[in-house]
């Protein structure tokens, strides 16, 4: 038996896929949506997290948090671009985040999924959605 807990977020970002011959090779943009599963053997045992997974609100804010920094940018893989159209687009003022990865929602998923792992939660899976029909899913545990 175990315990989980959901919660979801979404943010818009653009992106294009590289070495990718179809629509998704061109610039464009999604709303994505992010749901996040936590999952635990047994509730915590004492202190104000008592028979919790975790606190909701620290889940919700983590998940957030992560989104909101790309939340309205332009996701660029890490040397997709050259330097000079990278430089001319900061100097226009958009916003970038360059990930060190090709940006599919397949990578997303694991993206969201390592961050909320790092900050100690018992994530179990990461739905990322870049239409509402449909979605990429990265499970670790």
């Amino acid at each position: 038996m175990t315990y989980g807990l959901k919660t979801e977020s979404s943010f818009d970002a653009a992106h294009f896929l590289t070495d990718y011959h179809g629509k998704c090779e061109n610039l464009h943009g999604h709303r994505w949506r992010v749901v996040a599963y936590l999952k635990q053997d047994e509730l915590q045992k004492a202190g104000t997290c008592k028979d919790m997974v975790v606190d909701f609100g620290a889940f919700k804010s983590a998940l957030r948090e992560l989104t909101e920094g790309l939340d309205h940018s332009f996701v660029v893989e890490e040397g997709s671009l050259a330097p000079e159209t990278l430089a001319c687009l900061e100097k226009e003022g958009f916003t970038l985040s360059v990930v060190p990865f090709r940006t599919t929602a397949e990578n997303l998923a694991r993206y969201f999924f390592d961050k909320l792992d790092a900050r100690g939660l018992p994530v179990s899976q990461v739905d990322v959605y870049e239409t509402p029909n449909n979605c990429a899913i990265y499970c670790g545990r």
